[in-house]
């Protein structure tokens, strides 16, 4: 195909995208309730709706075509043996982390480390038979006092996200000098300093994507261990598609003292395979694959609803946003159902509550409570 052809490819499908951004935002909005268009406040979750629309269609068109598509009977061997694993199971205990190099470097006035380290997940033997389960180079940005010991907050991002920039939206210099905390930020797979390293993560492979995610528990779990003989309190929290990942993490690592998850999401092949939809039927194959009931048992072993957290229902904190575009509000309610603990709703969308101070006043009170 030419470069021309291509090009006019990629602006009949922006042009298709942007057409549709303000139908979506709308419908979202009139699919939702408690938004009253003619106010501020209705204005403003306007604005917070059409920009999840936007990071969507920002996904659809910068992602690369999906690859070929993975046989149905090519998960079945791997569901069947996570499926009968379950979570305990298919999580191998991870090897101790051991720093192959730690620089430091500053962005906007705010001191950081990024510490490298090898880390083998030793996933179960179907995937490892795929070629899913090489060790590879794992990434944490680091901001510590040099005292000590101090709570500890291992935070772990959403889709998309995952470079530098990550310490200055999430307000981790708030969190670092303000409330006292070191803060840890593992780079997830397919992210950041690691977008162009095997292995791609998400993508359209369900086998993929579960072993991505196995990936991430195994090197955060490591990351909490390392904290933790510097520690007061371990906090694990994660943002989006950095959810499953923190809750994971909060049933596994018995010693972790309070959880917190922001916009959570649910199934990540199933949420994958709803977002393919605004692709229209050229994808409907993938979306059947990321749907069906085979992958659901692959999946269970990366579900939070399955998960016992460590911490009491009073160190839980789920953060949902009314107006969620990306994750929906489902998971935030079903997981509030199973696990108790805290619920907050912010009122705008998925993206929004990254800016919200109403949110960054809930976490830091979390925090605190925390930390005394």
């Amino acid at each position: 195909m030419s470069w021309a052809t291509r090009g006019l490819g990629f602006t009949g499908e922006l042009a298709r995208e942007l057409g549709m951004l303000l139908p979506r935002t709308l419908a979202g909005l009139n699919e939702s309730t408690g938004w009253v268009p003619a106010s501020p406040r209705g204005i403003r979750q306007f604005g917070e709706v059409m920009l999840d629309e936007l990071v969507l269609s920002g996904f659809s068109l910068l992602a690369a075509g999906p690859k070929a598509m993975r046989p149905m009977d090519g998960c079945a061997a791997a569901a069947e043996e996570l499926s009968a694993l379950g979570i305990d199971g298919a999580h191998s205990e991870p090897k101790p982390l051991r720093a192959t190099s730690i620089r430091r470097h500053r962005i906007a006035g705010l001191e950081y480390e990024r510490m490298t380290f090898e880390h083998d997940p030793r996933l179960p033997a179907t995937l490892d038979a795929a070629g899913l389960g090489a060790p590879v180079r794992a990434v944490v940005h680091l901001c510590r006092h040099r005292d000590g010991p101090r709570p500890w907050l291992v935070w772990v991002h959403g889709a998309g996200q995952g470079g530098t920039e990550d310490l200055l939206l999430s307000r981790i210099g708030r969190i670092h000098h303000g409330l006292g905390f070191n803060v840890a930020m593992p780079v997830q797979p397919g992210h950041g300093c690691r977008r162009r390293e095997w292995p791609a993560y998400p993508d359209t492979d369900p086998l993929g994507n579960v072993a991505g995610m196995m990936r991430a528990v195994s090197e955060v779990r490591a990351v909490v261990r390392w904290t933790q003989p510097q520690a007061t309190a371990v906090v694990v929290s994660g943002i989006s598609m950095g959810t499953p990942v923190a809750a994971l993490v909060s049933h596994l690592e018995r010693q972790v003292d309070a959880v917190a998850l922001y916009t959570p999401i649910l199934g990540l092949n199933a949420m994958i395979a709803r977002h393919l939809a605004r692709w229209g039927p050229s994808r409907d194959g993938f979306r059947e694959l990321l749907g069906s009931p085979e992958v659901s048992k692959l999946t269970s072993v990366i579900d939070p609803l399955r998960v016992d957290p460590a911490p009491p229902p009073d160190r839980r904190l789920i953060v949902g946003a009314w107006h969620d575009r990306m994750a929906m509000r489902e998971p935030a309610v079903a997981l509030q159902e199973r696990w108790g603990g805290q619920l907050y709703w912010y009122d705008g969308s998925h993206v929004g509550h990254l800016f919200s101070r109403r949110v960054q006043r809930v976490t830091e009170r979390f925090l605190r409570d925390v930390a005394e």
